[in-house]
């Protein structure tokens, strides 16, 4: 949602932003590959999802091997909390697709596990 502002001791959005689905990347090594398995295909197999391809490198703004878990915003109240669950230490980032990378990237985005440092340059 959009930032809120205080008035009356009442919250109100300030901006609404049409929110189309959610990405959620999962960070792997070699050591973590097989418990990244093991997280792909219980996500694929229980959830709306599209899950992408392996990254055994990093790629765009992501600094690790990664792959990218595409979920419709409907999907978020049940994915969401399994992923936090069962991520068994894995670090994984989730942002909303709306159309603006950056934004999507940085200001509303969720990190569980190690916060790591994206390459915005990648998103310019």
């Amino acid at each position: 949602m959009g930032e809120r502002e205080a008035k009356g001791g009442a919250a109100r959005d300030r901006s609404v932003v049409a929110v189309r689905g959610y990405h959620a990347h999962v960070y792997y090594d070699e050591p973590t590959r097989e418990l990244a398995q093991t997280l792909r295909e219980a996500v694929a197999s229980g959830f709306e999802v599209q899950v992408g391809h392996w990254h055994d490198a990093p790629v765009g703004p992501h600094p690790r091997a990664s792959y990218q878990i595409a979920f419709p915003a409907a999907q978020f109240g049940a994915l969401v909390p399994y992923l936090a669950f069962n991520r068994a230490g894995l670090t994984v980032f989730v942002h909303p697709v709306t159309g603006d990378d950056l934004a999507d990237h940085v200001r509303h985005a969720l990190w569980m596990g190690e916060l790591l440092p994206l390459d915005l340059a990648a998103l310019h």
